[in-house]
């Protein structure tokens, strides 16, 4: 018997995207891991295990094995804790390296220097020390490993000449290499934290209090006590706790934290109401449908962080590259300092060495993919638009073509009538009202939208529906038929007379013409598919603006799926749009496909894309995202990889030949610290997208 299960682990220590892996390794090796993925960003590992083969207790022990933790409490307080802790050696490494780098700069009292040297090594980079360590133990190295043998090697170096007598320390690199990291990581760290302010924010969305109706009493209540079919009451500019029904009272609620709609959205008896909107205005009643975690805003934050936790198929190559970049800089480092050692002194060979080991930065690699990520699903989801990971986002970014259901995606679903003709001396105001006199006993949609012209029909006798045709009644003595003609639209008939004829359509959304028009900007090729008849589907396309060539009607929903797939193997990337029900399959067959839901309606399994707001326009606000987040992504990992490629030669000494100089070791930190931090703050660009 096989339990599939899936959990996510906060993973604490990880100091670079060598620790990463590292952990993701150890974790898929371990017994009944099927798979395991670890995000060096936002510190964390997505797990998938067969439960009758482990349990969370081997996944940490497996973490902890390799020298990195799994906090007991929640993530954001270890974070914080964290946090604190690298300011506090910060400080310290600070205070005590500032003197020592003016000292250094006279020259003068080298014991001196080594003393206030000693705190910042001994305390502030402890932890790089005894990362390193860790890591050798396990055979593996990581961004600590150069750290900690760069700044060691400088410290003892400067201890053997001031105890050997000759001149030349490098306390002050040591020191200040430690403080410049020190600062680096706390910058790195704060700008880390704003790509995650999303996730914060919609988990503050909702209230940790609830004021409930119970035995005719109202009584506030923790929100964890709330139950399936409490009645809710919500005051005036109060947060909705929970998702439900309004059953009494009347109010506006602003809904854009969810769906980044900026208009609040009438409430009354019978409307949904989700947890983390805010009401208005007024006051209502609601009974509870929805608590815990199947609330839409605890899916859309679980949808969230889990994309923030993904990875894009773009990323791989700086995978593979981090993966074997510490032992390179190893090596390469080892080779500087053997070439060195033949044409200068000991001590340059020993400064250049240095400065290859700290210049070296897999950080910058492993922050390139996963802030954007973090900061464009953030933006996203600010919008209403969820992406479901990193790989939905990067095929967003490709998409050429756009194919788009009719029904319920360009259309309202909710058929109106848009003309009446009369015939044979009746008025088209005694045809509508005929019609409305024989409908009134019917349930279909059609019969909806011919009673939602007439506000009181005629009363009615002997109704009788006809399968495929139609229905008939008595109406005042005569005998009326309502069904379908050869025209296509609505016939009625008074005693075997054609009284006149309902054009009956699905509403076009409003901004439908809108959305197409900024998908053809894009330079995208938009496509619609039907099941309805070719005339309303020319109808449609006609008053939305696809081009009459691109218009599949009379698709059956099963071939849907056939017709995506034969525009993906005509060399397109093709991105469907549905409402996430009926459309599922073609969604599915799609290189992404965007599913439309509304509030409570979401439909969270169908695509890759879920937009919450209804709105066609968001389908060009979501590609225009992602394509926006894979050009950083690629700028990203250009100025990782080039910062690399020509800060490692030049700490070498590569260029010395041409230019007569090399890189110090506390210019190459500074520089290091730079990478990441740059890295970072590219990323956050995306966050006002």
């Amino acid at each position: 018997m096989n339990r599939i299960e899936e959990i996510e682990l906060p993973i604490g220590g990880m100091t670079c995207a060598a620790c990463a892996r590292t952990v993701e390794r150890q974790l898929g090796s371990t017994p009944g891991v099927t798979q395991a993925s670890v995000n060096f960003a936002t510190r964390t590992a997505s797990v998938r295990y067969n439960a009758d083969q482990a349990g969370v207790e081997n996944l940490v022990a497996a973490v902890e094995d390799v020298g990195y933790e799994v906090p007991a409490g929640p993530q954001e307080l270890a974070e914080q804790a964290e946090a604190r802790d690298l300011r506090r050696r910060l400080t310290v490494g600070a205070i005590f390296a500032l003197p020592v780098f003016v000292l250094g700069m006279t020259e003068r009292w080298p014991l001196l220097q080594m003393i206030l040297a000693l705190p910042v090594l001994g305390y502030s980079g402890l932890p790089f020390f005894r990362d390193a360590w860790t890591a050798l133990r396990h055979r593996s190295a990581n961004m600590n490993t150069l750290i900690a043998l760069g700044t060691g090697t400088a410290f003892l170096y400067s201890v053997w000449v001031v105890f050997s007598g000759r001149t030349g320390v490098y306390f002050e690199a040591a020191a200040v290499i430690v403080a410049l990291v020190l600062l680096g990581r706390t910058l790195e760290a704060r700008a880390r934290g704003r790509a995650s302010d999303a996730i914060r924010g919609l988990m503050n969305l909702q209230p940790a209090m609830a004021r409930v109706v119970r035995d005719g009493t109202e009584t506030e209540i923790p929100l964890v006590e709330l139950r399936v079919g409490d009645q809710v009451v919500v005051r005036p500019g109060e947060r909705v706790p929970v998702d439900g029904v309004v059953r009494e009272g009347m109010s506006e609620v602003d809904e854009s934290m969810l769906t980044g709609e900026s208009l609040p959205v009438a409430k009354a008896p019978g409307s949904s109401v989700c947890a983390g909107t805010v009401n208005g205005a007024g006051a209502f009643r609601f009974e509870a449908a929805k608590v815990g975690r199947d609330t839409a805003l605890a899916r859309i934050i679980e949808l969230v962080k889990r994309a923030q936790g993904s990875r894009a198929p773009v990323s791989r190559m700086a995978d593979v590259v981090s993966g074997y970049f510490t032992v390179a800089v190893l090596a390469i480092a080892i080779v500087t300092f053997g070439v060195w050692l033949i044409f200068a002194p000991l001590r340059t060979a020993v400064v250049n060495a240095v400065a290859v080991l700290i210049i070296a930065c897999p950080c910058a690699m492993g922050l390139a993919t996963p802030t954007a990520i973090m900061a464009a699903t953030g933006r996203g989801a600010a919008r209403g638009i969820l992406f479901k990971g990193g790989e939905a986002l990067e095929a967003a970014a490709r998409v050429d073509t756009v194919v788009l259901d009719k029904t319920g995606t360009i259309t309202t679903g909710k058929p109106v009538v848009t003309l009446v003709r009369a015939f044979n001396g009746f008025s088209e105001d005694e045809v509508i009202r005929l019609a409305a006199a024989v409908e009134q006993w019917s349930e279909h949609p059609v019969a909806h939208a011919i009673m939602a012209r007439v506000a009181a029909p005629e009363a009615s006798t002997g109704f009788r529906a006809i399968p495929g045709r139609g229905a008939e009644a008595v109406v005042a003595g005569r005998t009326v038929f309502v069904g379908k003609s050869e025209s296509g639209a609505i016939g009625v008939d008074v005693d075997g007379r054609r009284a006149g004829e309902v054009e009956i359509a699905d509403e076009v959304k409003a901004g439908a013409e809108e959305a197409v028009r900024q998908m053809r900007t894009l330079g995208m090729e938009v496509w619609m598919i039907t099941g309805d008849h070719e005339r309303v589907a020319r109808d449609v396309a006609r008053e939305t603006g696809i081009d009459g060539r691109h218009v599949l009607a009379g698709v059956l929903p099963e071939r849907k799926q056939l017709e995506v797939v034969r525009l993906r193997a005509e060399g397109r990337r093709v991105a469907m749009v549905g409402d996430g029900i009926n459309d599922a399959p073609a969604l599915a067959s799609a290189d992404v496909g965007i599913a439309i839901g509304t509030g409570t309606d979401i439909a969270i399994e169908a695509g890759g894309i879920i937009l919450m707001r209804g709105d066609l326009r968001g389908v060009a606000e979501a590609i225009g995202l992602a394509r926006k987040t894979l050009r950083v992504i690629r700028q990203n990992l250009f100025w990782a990889f080039a910062y690399n490629a020509i800060g490692i030669p030049l700490a070498a000494g590569v260029f010395y030949p041409w230019t007569g100089w090399t890189l110090s070791p506390m210019i190459a930190s500074a520089a290091m610290a730079l990478s990441s931090v740059s890295v970072v703050m590219n990323s956050l660009r995306l966050r006002r997208a």
